[in-house]
Formats: C-alpha cells, structure tokens, sequence
C-alpha cells in the first residue's frame, strides 16, 4: 500500500511539472505492457504441433505499442481538459476561488485548470461526455490505431486500407459495449490529473484485444506476401 502511495506521489509531482511528458510516458508505458499480455496470451495459448512457427516475444510490437500510446496520452490529456470545460460536474455559479486560472506546470506545456464548481455532480453531464468520448474521439483514435500501426509495420497503402475494412467496424462495436461504463467512472469519480492513467490501466485488457486482432489481421498479410514469393 505504501508503495502505491509513493508511486501516485512521484506521478503527481512529475505531472505538476510536466503534464504531457508525464502522460506520454505513462499511456505509451501501459499500451506496451498490454500488447506485452496480449504476446504471452498467443505464446501460452499456441498448441504445439498445430503451429510450425511457435509464436515468439517481439520487443518491436511492444515499442510500436509505446510509441503509439505515447503519442496518444498528450492528445487524450487535452480531450479530457476540453471535456472538463465544456461540461462541468458542478455548477459554476459558484466557483472555487483557488480554481479558476490556475496553471499546471511551467512554460509552454502548462495546463490551464478548469475551474472547479461547488455543489451537487450533475448525471447529465457525465453522461455529455462519456457521449462525446464515445462518439467523437472514440472513432478517431481508433483510425489513428490502425493507420499509425500499420504504417509502423511498413504495410502498403492497400494492406492499411484493408484493414482498415476488416478491423475498424467490429473494434469500434467491441469498443461501443466496453467503454461507455469505464469512462462513467473515468469522468465521475477520477480527478483529471489521473484520468488518462485510468482509462491507460483499463486499456490494457482493450489493448490486448487491439493487439489479438491487429496481430490476426498481420499474419493473413504474412502469409499472402509468402504465397506470392513462392508463386514468384
């Protein structure tokens, strides 16, 4: 338990001084160690003798996996930040003297705190941004997700393409039934500071899912560029 208070401690104290640095790291971090589940998923569950190539740990997905949750965690940080100021928990009638025009951090990574109201959480609202997490962002980081990996993995433009029209329909429905409940807590119960962590935590078991799937779509693709070599 101590531990874990050291830990929010530390993170606290580097997100004070360096907001997006801190989310990079941390959402790129937990995005690595789910694609890092998801290969020791495939390895333990591969069946000897029903794989002539046993699957095997690739660092290079991982850091694929870090560099785009890294890439993610600044831009989610500002989403939720633009959340907070377009749909406030509580009235703003009433303001928190201390809260309004605060700064977070220094220079030009500082963060503007949004203010803080007094009084009863309105369900409305968080059920306004859990809809516009959903609808708007949602979609666009999944095609950020598909694009941005398979331009990593060096696939042609037809091969994202079809990805694209493979994954993007059934990840964003998987999407639809998972994430509306988690982001209700995200955005009720969880201070700003953390929600990007949370919602990085949760997503270990997505990005597991994400990887399973990214991983099905990229060994069809292998297979494909194998049978063509061998027809030549």
């Amino acid at each position: 338990m101590a531990s874990i208070t050291l830990a929010a401690r530390a993170y606290q104290k580097s997100f004070d001084v360096r907001p997006y640095t801190t989310l990079a790291v941390t959402n790129g971090t937990l995005s690595a160690i789910g694609d890092a589940v998801a290969q020791g998923t495939q390895i333990l569950s591969a069946v000897p003798g029903k794989h002539d190539d046993r699957p095997h740990y690739d660092p290079l997905r991982s850091i694929r996996f870090f560099a785009f949750g890294a890439g993610m965690g600044p831009i989610i940080g500002r989403w939720n930040q633009f959340l907070e100021k377009q749909f406030p928990l509580r009235s703003l009638t009433n303001i928190a003297p201390l809260a309004a025009g605060v700064k977070i951090g220094g220079g030009a990574g500082a963060v503007q705190a949004a203010p803080i109201g007094i009084g009863q959480v309105s369900g409305m609202a968080v059920a306004k941004r859990v809809a516009a997490d959903q609808l708007f962002m949602a979609p666009i980081g999944l095609a950020i997700f598909i694009g941005s990996m398979g331009a990593m993995e060096g696939r042609s433009g037809a091969q994202i393409s079809e990805k694209y029209a493979d994954l993007y329909k059934p990840a964003i429905l998987a999407n639809w039934q998972v994430w509306p409940l988690a982001q209700v807590v995200n955005f009720r119960y969880m201070p700003l500071a953390y929600r990007v962590p949370f919602q990085s935590t949760c997503g270990i078991f997505w990005n597991l899912y994400l990887s399973l799937l990214n991983s099905s779509k990229n060994t069809e693709h292998s297979e494909e560029d194998t049978m063509r070599k061998t027809l030549g």
